[in-house]
């Protein structure tokens, strides 16, 4: 059984007649006959009873035709949510991103994302930079707001930055070197506390590489997984930390965030999605990102 028979069935029964139901969809009329033996030869029931004068649904043709009008919709449908979904319409998007590294214009792009395709479903992941890597792969989300990526990753990953984060020192309000900018070389006989390389390679291998330019190895006293957390700890006296400058981040009257000298104290935020699995939700969302990306 085909949906072709469905269809003849329904056009007969609006119809009334086989020649009828021919004309309407431009078939033999000799074809639908046939077609209509074959499927009730094929599920052992009559659908009509047949005069020479005339043709009617038998009592199991009347419920066999509300079945096949649901069938025939739903098939529509399939149809048409498949268009919408290929231009950009339905669909799904779960977005990765970390806390440290979006901005005040966030929640902004997914209203506006949300505005502009009521009817996609958007799921929001908060995940480490390292861990969205392998969620983008594993398809457990579609995209992310992340840092750059490794080398192992850059194969199988699409990505495209969106700013540049300032790195700045993050230092007790009452320390000497307050408000800068600061000569990283001056902080070399600080303790340090850094973002874990695990979860935040990115930072903590261009920390180590700004040190590293000004003179010395930086003395590690703690690592933490999220800026949060590493802010957290410089607030407890821990160390002191050099980050990325957090949008959002909350002025408080107990740390200080000041610009360093170094030309190149800035890491990028990129947005990163699989390879193979591009569509135009993807699309749609980048260009809102890339619209919004100086406060993204």
């Amino acid at each position: 059984m085909e949906l072709r028979h469905l269809r003849y069935v329904v056009a007969i029964a609006d119809n009334g007649s086989v020649s009828r139901a021919a004309r309407s969809l431009r078939v033999a009329q000799s074809a639908i006959s046939e077609q209509i033996s074959d499927l009730e030869d094929e599920i052992g029931v009559a659908l009509f009873d047949r005069t020479h004068r005339s043709i009617r649904l038998t009592l199991h043709g009347e419920l066999f035709l509300l079945e096949a009008r649901k069938t025939l919709a739903a098939a529509a449908a399939a149809v048409d949510i498949a268009r919408r979904s290929q231009r950009g319409e339905v669909g799904q998007l779960r977005i990765g991103f970390f806390a440290g590294g979006i901005g005040t214009e966030f929640p902004e792009v997914i209203r506006a994302f949300r505005r502009a395709h009521p009817m996609v479903r958007l799921s929001l992941v908060e995940m480490p930079p390292a861990g969205q890597w392998k969620a983008l792969i594993d398809g457990r989300i579609d995209i992310g707001l992340t840092r750059v990526l490794e080398p192992a990753y850059r194969n199988e990953l699409c990505w495209e930055s969106v700013r540049e984060d300032h790195i700045v020192a993050i230092l007790p309000q009452d320390h000497p070197l307050v408000p800068g900018p600061i000569n990283l070389s001056d902080l070399a006989e600080e303790p340090f506390v850094l973002p874990s390389r695990e979860t935040s390679p990115s930072v903590f291998d261009k920390v180590i590489e700004l040190c590293r330019e000004a003179g010395f190895t930086p003395r590690i006293a703690s690592v933490s997984s999220v800026w949060s957390s590493v802010v957290l700890l410089v607030e407890a006296g821990v160390g002191i930390a050099l980050l990325p400058l957090n949008l959002q981040k909350e002025s408080t009257r107990d740390l200080a965030f000041c610009p360093l000298t170094a030309p190149n104290a800035s890491i990028e935020l990129v947005m990163a999605w699989p390879a193979d699995r591009d569509s135009p939700l993807l699309q749609s969302l980048r260009e809102l990102i890339r619209h919004h990306a100086s406060n993204l």
